[in-house]
């Protein structure tokens, strides 16, 4: 059985085309939270460095991360926090 996490980086992947990604099941640390039980969806963290990011704003870079998750945004995904970045925006920030 596939887990959420691997489809996640495979749909991430096949849409946007990373150079890096990173996605991490954070749904423990939110065992008992009503909209967990209400829609047994589960909360993730990505972070995600990619072409199709460079010259989006914050909302459109998460609208294409939506975008590629589709219907799971709906169902297996309760919580999604992102952190998009273009390669440019990563390597600014380890100068």
């Amino acid at each position: 059985m596939t887990s959420t996490v691997e489809i996640i980086r495979t749909k991430l992947t096949d849409a946007l085309s990373p150079e890096t990604i990173d996605i991490m099941d954070d749904s423990q640390a939110h065992a008992g939270h009503a909209g967990q039980k209400q829609h047994g969806g589960g909360h993730y963290n990505a972070i995600i460095v990619a072409t199709a990011f460079e010259g989006k704003n914050h909302v459109q870079r998460h609208q294409l991360v939506y975008k590629a998750l589709g219907e799971m945004m709906q169902t297996e995904i309760h919580a999604l926090r992102i952190k998009a970045y273009s390669p440019n925006e990563v390597e600014i920030k380890q100068d």
